[in-house]
């Protein structure tokens, strides 16, 4: 594995592999986002708007990047966000990045539209969360509380920004969709990228069986390819907060709400009990022309007092971590460069890319000045368009 992955130097580099390795309609079924990615766009642009302000001549001996979430001691402020259909672009995907992530002592959320039963991948990887999308079903939702609740799971995410799927153009015209549907172009490009075809595919039909929608509700959802099915969604769009104050009644553990933009909405959240919310725009996936997940921190962090915020879309290095941490957040998520790390790598591949970003942050730490996460705060930061901070 040191050999191959020599010349990855950053999560970027992982990128321009999964692009060679993976059929087309699956790059870019991760990599893509909705119209004309603006809010795509935005999320870097937000990033390269805010600079920092070092300090100098301290002792940066014995420095950390540990922090504490839910009474857990993480090694560093980040953790993989969840992603779907992780089985079908990796071999074992859901277990190879939560294997990863129970190693290198950062969270990993198993995503609803996972592939690999939710029960197996908490075996593994005991201290991985479960992120849900529910209806307003109150059926649907006891049957999947109540089966997060039997696997033991203790964090439960609830994503509230997909009322409705977003207008994901670039799928269409990759010809992808879930479940895929047989086609001869289907067939075509998997046969063109024989190290996925023979790596992940062929090997998973053998010994598990064509993959499923395994999570999404209490029971086994549709099959990922498959010519007539059609995946049930339930009523995303009648969920309201009524929905979230049933759940959090019905669930003990700790409940994590995401998909928020609106400092009104942490607010929200705070008063039906969430133990802590994840700024996203969903990676410019959902609402194209949505605030930057990094302009919305500071009005968040305001609105949610002494809950925790977490925030995720379009944070690719240390650095980019950092000022998050500085703006408040307590910890980052980031999906698909890790994704794109266990197509190409495996679960040695997510331990290395969790090793390049915690060096990042690291580094950065020491040019910084600061020997904690609790020492950074806006006095490190500029804008570099002259707003405040």
């Amino acid at each position: 594995m040191k050999r191959k992955a020599a010349g990855v130097l950053s999560l970027g580099d992982y990128e321009a592999l999964a692009r060679a390795h993976l059929p087309r309609p699956l790059f870019g079924y991760v990599a893509g986002a909705c119209e004309d990615n603006l809010t795509v766009a935005a999320n870097r642009e937000a990033m390269r708007r805010v600079a920092f302000v070092s300090r100098v001549l301290r002792d940066m001996a014995g420095r950390t990047q540990q922090l504490s979430l839910f009474g857990e001691n993480w090694s560093s402020p980040f953790g993989i966000a969840p992603m779907g259909l992780s089985a079908l672009i990796a071999m074992r995907g859901d277990i190879a990045l939560a294997r990863a992530a129970h190693a290198e002592n950062v969270p990993m959320l198993l995503s609803a539209t996972s592939l690999i039963r939710l029960e197996e991948v908490r075996t593994v990887s005991p201290s991985c969360w479960f992120q849900a999308y529910l209806p307003a079903d109150r059926d649907w939702i006891d049957g999947v509380v109540d089966r997060v609740t039997k696997a033991g799971f203790g964090t439960l995410v609830i994503s509230v920004d997909v009322p409705v799927l977003g207008n994901r153009e670039n799928l269409i015209r990759e010809r992808f969709s879930t479940p895929l549907k047989p086609s001869l172009r289907l067939a075509l490009d998997g046969v063109l990228h024989p190290r996925w075809l023979l790596g992940t595919f062929a090997p998973t039909l053998l010994r598990h069986g064509m993959p499923a929608f395994e999570n999404s509700s209490a029971t086994r959802g549709a099959p990922v390819i498959a010519r007539n099915v059609e995946r049930s969604f339930g009523q995303r769009d009648r969920l309201t907060w009524d929905g979230i104050r049933h759940i959090r009644d019905r669930w003990r553990g700790n409940l994590v709400i995401k998909g928020l933009l609106h400092a009104e909405d942490a607010s929200l959240a705070r008063s039906v009990g969430a133990d802590a919310i994840i700024l996203s725009n969903h990676g410019g996936r959902q609402l194209d022309g949505a605030i930057a997940t990094l302009d919305a921190l500071p009005g968040a962090v305001a609105a949610a007092g002494d809950m925790p915020v977490l925030i995720d879309s379009g944070f690719r290095r240390g650095s980019d971590i950092l000022k998050a941490i500085a703006l408040g957040a307590r910890m980052v998520l980031i999906g698909r460069p890790f994704l794109y790390a266990a197509a190409v790598h495996g679960e040695a591949g997510v331990r290395h890319a969790i090793g390049l970003l915690r060096a990042e942050i690291d580094r950065n730490m020491a040019l910084l000045g600061t020997k904690s996460l609790d020492e950074l705060g806006p006095d490190y930061l500029h804008r570099t368009d002259g707003a405040a901070i």
